[in-house]
C-alpha cells in the first residue's frame, strides 16, 4: 500500500481546493498517484484544478543569460539535493555559468554540453551532492526582443519573446514576464492552437460529465460544455488571461499595436 504523506495531501488540497479528508481518501484510492487522485476528486466532487501544485522532489536554482542587445536569452535550471546547497555561492555561480554557456546555443531546447558537465562535476565533487542539469531553453530570432525574469529565490524563471523587438519597451517585457511567473494557472500556450489537444479533450470530458449529471437536455448540455471550455481556455491561453496587474484587461489588450508574443518559457524548481 502506498504511503500517503501530509505533503501529498496538502499538495492535492492546494490544487483542488477541497478538504484534507477528501484529498487523503482520493490519494489512498489512487494508490498515491497524484494525477489519478486529482481525476477522482474532480469526478466525485466537481473540483476545478488550479494547476499542478508544488510537489517538489528536487532542490536547485534557475538562472538566465541574455545578449547585450536583448535579442536572445537562455533560461536553465540545475538541480541539487538540498536547499542548503542551492543557496551556496559556489552553486549559484555554477548555475550562472551553465546559463552563460547555454546562451551560445541556437534557439530551442538547451543541450547539456561537455563544458556544462565539467563545470557541474567540479561542484558535485565539492558538495558531494547529486547535482544534475535540469534542462532549459533559448529564445530569440531576427527582429525579436526577449524579456527575462528570475524570482529572488531562484526557484521560478521566465522568458518572453516578442516581435518586432524595436516596438517593445522594457516595461512591457517586464510586465509580461511577471505575469507569466505569477498567474495561476500557468499559461499552456500563447494562443489556443498551442494548448495541447489532449489537455483540452480531458477538460471537455469532465465538463460533459458535469453537464449530463445536471439532467439538462443533450442540446443544452452541449452548450454548457462549450461555455466551460471557453472559460477554461480563457484561463490557460496567455493572450486571453486576465492581466495580473489589471484583471479587467486581457494580455492581448496590453500589447502595443503590431506587437505579438512569439514564445514564452516558464521554469520552476521541483516541477
Amino acid at each position: 500500500m502506498a504511503t500517503i504523506t501530509a505533503k501529498d495531501v496538502s499538495a492535492l488540497r492546494q490544487a483542488t481546493g477541497l478538504g484534507m479528508m477528501e484529498c487523503k481518501k482520493a490519494l489512498e484510492e489512487a494508490g498515491g498517484d497524484f494525477d489519478k487522485a486529482a481525476d477522482l476528486v474532480r469526478q466525485k466532487y466537481g473540483a476545478k484544478m488550479a494547476g499542478r501544485s508544488d510537489r517538489a522532489s528536487n532542490e536547485g536554482r534557475i538562472a538566465v543569460a541574455a545578449s547585450a542587445d536583448g535579442a536572445k536569452a537562455a533560461l536553465i535550471v540545475v538541480h541539487t539535493e538540498t536547499d542548503f546547497t542551492a543557496g551556496n555561492d559556489a552553486f549559484k555561480a555554477l548555475v550562472q555559468q551553465v546559463a552563460d554557456l547555454a546562451l551560445a546555443q541556437p534557439a530551442g531546447e538547451v543541450s547539456k554540453s561537455d563544458a556544462m558537465e565539467a563545470a557541474i562535476e567540479k561542484v558535485r565533487i565539492t558538495t558531494q551532492e547529486n547535482i544534475q542539469f535540469g534542462g532549459g531553453s533559448v529564445l530569440g530570432a531576427p527582429g525579436s526582443k526577449v524579456g527575462s525574469y528570475v524570482h529572488f529565490t531562484g526557484k521560478i524563471g521566465v522568458l518572453v519573446e516578442v516581435a518586432p523587438g524595436d516596438a517593445a519597451c522594457d516595461d512591457l517585457l517586464k510586465d509580461l514576464c511577471m505575469h507569466v511567473s505569477a498567474i495561476s494557472p500557468s499559461p499552456l500556450g500563447v494562443t489556443e492552437a498551442e494548448v495541447p489537444a489532449d489537455v483540452v479533450e480531458k477538460e471537455r470530458k469532465f465538463a460533459r460529465q458535469e453537464a449530463l449529471a445536471s439532467g439538462k437536455p443533450a442540446q443544452i448540455a452541449e452548450k454548457m460544455v462549450e461555455g466551460k471550455i471557453r472559460k477554461y481556455l480563457d484561463s490557460v491561453v496567455l493572450l486571453r488571461q486576465p492581466f495580473v496587474k489589471d484583471d479587467k484587461k486581457q494580455i492581448k489588450d496590453i500589447l502595443p499595436k503590431g506587437v505579438e508574443i512569439r514564445k514564452f518559457v516558464r521554469l520552476r524548481v521541483g516541477t
